[in-house]
């Protein structure tokens, strides 16, 4: 892009940088392109919109995994369409699984769309806003394979201390419920020495914390024949110094294999924490869902995590009401749950998918029943968790400080954080007060509850880098500052989906 392309592109009408805004629907790996989106967009010259202001350029990077993807978006894009008509210049853009899906669909819905793009070219995004903006037209560009790997574009990262790391994109798998691997395509896997120079960067910029993300991150080395490849990257990670935690979502049981628990179980700064998709226990429904593994195998693979970490804390992924499961199969779902003991479920009530083959199986089973067994489901769950996070109380644990994590931190006063096992920790006491988002807090938990622990008892406060690094930015934001190769800019992580998406959820 020359300069001058980029002058006509991000300045508006007063002479300012255009601003923009990226909404993000959907899984982890949403989480992960939208940083990207936002680095492109930065790197264009375009800058951040504040809060409560009506940017130039709104995103919306979507996904199809819910039944309700398609009514939310096009909710969204009627509320925006008066506010455009009053707003000279201002651009939408529609982008992720909903795009690659609906493709042209999307502009005849809502012509007052100005630019759609698929999962396989979200660098176009700048050029085709610009396009639109010359052309006075819609421009929709959808590309069938991947173009350039998103983690080698620019990145506006949301945190100063832990960050998303795409080790690869794309899914193998040809689960009947899930539309994902239609609109992400095959996988692909980058090089190891690619992965390890981006966390040794963020590490330099202060990370502690890496989450190493792909639709199947146990399937990595798939592309270049190695099936071990990914417990050796494990093991890599544990060598860089600085970086404190590792974790990674999300493995399919299937292709779990031992010397990954090995690596986890051997390798310090990697997390005694496994979210692994269960999605039903009835292996006639793991049959009809095409999940290649059955229940045995993988009640085996929590036995053998647990006897290799037994502080290891394990979440899942259910699906309650695939067609034609009966009370029998849901039973068997629910002896799965109780033998596994997971920390907390993330659980779903199965609806259609238009273009997966479950969407037109037989015997549908009606929404009540699905209510019924899925309230079921939760309570059972709900039950675990909290005698799981019982144990919990009296334990000293080391929390990160995370900005965002607990909804009720500002009217309080209070800070809150994960513990290595990823749960919620809300911190009480006042000696916690001088510890930053990205420092390190000593604890004594003293109260559990289904979904957190609370600790009154604050030991000790370890400053860190991050810490450094998130005070840095609030005393001088940096705005505009995209760079190359998954480095960070100072801020803090956008949150977890509140539900993971099947999307994750392979």
């Amino acid at each position: 892009m020359t300069a001058t392309t980029q002058t006509a592109t991000t300045q508006g009408a007063e002479g300012e940088a255009r601003t923009y805004e990226v909404r993000t629907y959907g899984c982890q790996m949403n989480v992960h392109d939208s940083e990207r989106l936002s680095g492109l967009l930065e790197d264009a010259g375009y800058v951040r919109a504040a809060e409560g202001d009506t940017p130039d350029v709104v995103v919306f990077n979507t996904c199809a995994v819910r039944e309700n993807a398609d009514n939310r978006l096009y909710g969204n894009l009627g509320h925006l369409r008066p506010i455009k008509m009053a707003r000279k210049g201002m651009q939408i853009a529609v982008g992720g699984c909903l795009a690659q899906k609906d493709q042209g669909e999307i502009v005849r819905r809502a012509p007052w769309v100005d630019v759609v793009f698929g999962t396989h070219n979200i660098g176009s995004l700048p050029v085709l806003l610009e396009r639109a903006r010359i052309a006075e037209e819609a421009q929709v560009e959808i590309k069938e394979s991947l173009e350039t790997f998103p983690s080698t574009l620019p990145s506006r990262r949301e945190s100063a201390y832990a960050a998303w790391v795409a080790i690869s994109v794309g899914c193998n798998n040809t689960c009947t419920f899930c539309i994902v691997p239609s609109l992400r395509g095959k996988e692909k896997d980058r090089r190891p020495g690619d992965i390890l120079n981006e966390v040794r960067t963020l590490v330099d910029q202060g990370v502690l914390e890496i989450t190493l993300l792909g639709q199947n991150v146990n399937t990595y080395g798939v592309e270049f024949g190695d099936r071990l490849a990914f417990g050796k990257l494990l093991r890599a990670c544990g060598d860089i110094e600085g970086l404190e935690r590792v974790r990674f979502t999300s493995p399919h049981p299937a292709a779990f294999t031992d010397d990954v628990i090995a690596a986890m179980a051997e390798t310090p700064n990697v997390m005694h924490q496994l979210h692994m998709p269960l999605q039903s226990g009835s292996d006639r429904i793991l049959k009809a869902m095409r999940r290649s593994y059955r229940s045995e195998r993988y009640l085996g693979i929590i036995e053998r995590v647990r006897a290799a970490m037994p502080d290891a804390a394990i979440s899942t992924d259910i699906i309650v009401g695939f067609p034609g499961e009966t009370e029998e199969d849901f039973q068997q779902t629910l002896d799965v749950v109780r033998q596994s003991r997971f920390a907390n479920a993330f659980t779903f009530q199965y609806s259609i998918r238009p273009g997966t083959p479950a969407a037109t199986m037989e015997d549908q089973v009606p929404k009540a029943v699905v209510q019924e067994r899925y309230e079921r489901l939760v309570a059972l769950q709900e039950e675990i968790s909290w005698e799981e996070n019982k144990k919990q109380v009296g334990r000293t644990l080391e929390v990160l400080v995370a900005e965002g994590e607990g909804r009720k931190d500002d009217a309080t006063r209070r800070l809150s954080g994960r513990a290595a096992d990823n749960r919620l920790v809300h911190l009480a006491g006042e000696a916690a007060a001088d510890a930053r988002p990205g420092d390190m807090v000593t604890v004594e938990v003293t109260y559990a509850a289904p979904h957190h622990l609370v600790a009154d008892k604050v030991l000790s406060v370890r400053r860190t880098r991050a810490g450094d690094a998130w005070e840095t930015r609030q005393a001088a934001p940096q705005r505009g500052s995209a760079v190359n190769l998954g480095m960070p800019t100072i801020g803090r992580p956008a949150p977890l989906p509140a539900e993971p998406s099947a999307c994750s959820a392979v």
